[in-house]
C-alpha cells in the first residue's frame, strides 16, 4: 500500500494538533498551515519540488520577521515604561533605580531567549514535516 501526500498530511496534522493542545501554543497551527501549503502544491504537481522548497523558505522567513517585529515592539514598550519608572525612582533613590534597570535587562534577555527558542522549535517542526512530505513525494 502506497502512502499518498494527503495521508502523510493527515498524519502530520493529527500529530501536530495533539502537540499544540498539550503546549497550548500557536506554533502547531503555523506548522500545519505551512504543511498544508507544501502538500497541496506538491500534490497538484504544478511546480517542481525546488519551487516548493523556496515557498517554504519564504513562509519561514515571513514568520521569523513577524516574530522579530513583535519582540522588538515588546522590548521597546518595556524600555519606555522602565525609563519613566527609572526617572521617577532616581528622584527618590539612585540605588533603587540601578536595581530596576538590572531587573529589566534580565527580563528582556529572558524574553529574547524564550522567543528565539520558540522560533527554532517552529522551524525544526516545519523542516521535519517538509522532509517527510518530500520523502513521500520521492517515494511516490
Amino acid at each position: 500500500m502506497q502512502t499518498t501526500n494527503f495521508e502523510a498530511l493527515a498524519f502530520a496534522i493529527r500529530v501536530d494538533i495533539s502537540w499544540s493542545r498539550k503546549s497550548k501554543d500557536v506554533e502547531g497551527l503555523v506548522v500545519v498551515v505551512v504543511v498544508v501549503v507544501v502538500v497541496v502544491v506538491v500534490e497538484v504537481s504544478v511546480v517542481e519540488e525546488v519551487v516548493v522548497a523556496v515557498v517554504v523558505a519564504v513562509v519561514v522567513a515571513v514568520i521569523l520577521v513577524v516574530v522579530v517585529v513583535v519582540v522588538v515592539v515588546v522590548i521597546a514598550v518595556l524600555v519606555l515604561s522602565v525609563e519613566v519608572v527609572v526617572v521617577v525612582i532616581v528622584s527618590i533613590d539612585e540605588a533603587a533605580a540601578a536595581a530596576v534597570v538590572v531587573v529589566v535587562v534580565v527580563v528582556v534577555v529572558v524574553v529574547v531567549v524564550v522567543v528565539v527558542v520558540r522560533v527554532v522549535v517552529v522551524l525544526v517542526s516545519i523542516n521535519a514535516v517538509v522532509v517527510v512530505v518530500v520523502v513521500v513525494v520521492v517515494v511516490k
